[in-house]
């Protein structure tokens, strides 16, 4: 059955695959993006079952629109799928205060301005599916990512939160957390990276390291499927990790928590009142 569907960040990368895929599946789409014109090969081709609009996520009013314009072409908005996003490597000292707020204002704000201003509609019907493109950086920390992934984690929280707010109104939300992919997120990710202080050579410059051999293993047009496919699906997961990479990091990280949980029990349990000494800490 055709859906009608809102998709930020869509001129390009992964959310240029949704987008090609949603119409291939035969719904109608509502494309956002900072520059609507890099998708008139689109318009051109799909013509009434593709509305393009500009879109800043970060502006609330224009979010609140862009629901307006789903609404008015289609009567309906089904899938909401949060996709803008992107990240900067740099250690946090060498982060500027207006970078490092606006990923967060991009990644986190950004899902919860579409966020909100979707679940009206998707009140009044019933239904709905709100799918925000997390990262395993939602799940584990990297050196050098720090406002890229804060947001990330906090994506994977409020989706936990609106997950359950609104399952008894009907709404699906999900959290899709990829590992790398095969776009053009790392050349973003590196275009601002700088002379690192020499502090920095065994933590950031080791991730950039690793980056300049990974060999990424993530195809976006899959991921792209995917998507397609959790938004028919009625009982989807909260987070639903994508790739092997992504699973790879994932158990690594985990592991060690539990270990670290393990290790540390007696002391979490020591806060409690009348339980009495705290003991005493566990070496490492």
């Amino acid at each position: 059955m055709s859906k009608v569907w809102l998709i930020t960040g869509s001129a390009r990368g992964l959310g240029r695959h949704i987008l090609d895929a949603a119409l291939a599946a035969g719904h109608r789409v509502v494309a956002a993006a900072r520059d609507p014109g890099r998708l008139a090969d689109l318009q051109a081709q799909f013509g009434e079952r593709l509305r393009t609009v500009e879109l800043d996520v970060t502006d609330a009013a224009a979010a609140r629109a862009a629901v307006q314009v789903a609404i008015e072409a289609f009567g309906r908005l089904d899938v909401l799928v949060n996709n803008a996003g992107y990240g900067h490597i740099a250690p946090l000292e060498q982060v500027s205060d207006d970078d490092f707020r606006a990923q967060i204002e991009t990644n986190f704000y950004g899902v919860v301005n579409l966020t909100r201003a979707v679940l009206p509609a998707m009140r009044a019907q019933r239904s709905g599916h709100i799918i925000n493109i997390s990262s395993v950086g939602g799940r584990i920390g990297m050196a050098g990512l720090a406002a890229y992934q804060s947001a990330k984690w906090a994506v994977g929280g409020f989706t936990e939160v609106m997950a359950r707010e609104v399952a008894p109104i009907g709404i699906k939300v999900v959290a899709l957390e990829p590992g790398g992919m095969r776009t053009d997120w790392g050349t973003v990710a590196g275009s601002k990276i700088p002379a690192l202080l020499p502090d920095y050579e065994a933590s950031v410059g080791a991730l950039l390291k690793m980056f300049g051999s990974y060999v990424i293993p993530g195809d976006p047009a899959r991921v792209a499927q995917v998507v397609v496919r959790i938004a028919e699906h009625g009982d989807p997961p909260e987070h639903l990790l994508l790739g092997s990479d992504a699973l790879h990091f994932f158990d690594q990280v985990d592991a060690e928590r539990v270990r670290s949980a393990e290790a540390w029990r007696d002391v979490s349990l020591s806060t409690d009142f009348d339980t009495g000494p705290i003991p005493a800490f566990p070496d490492r």
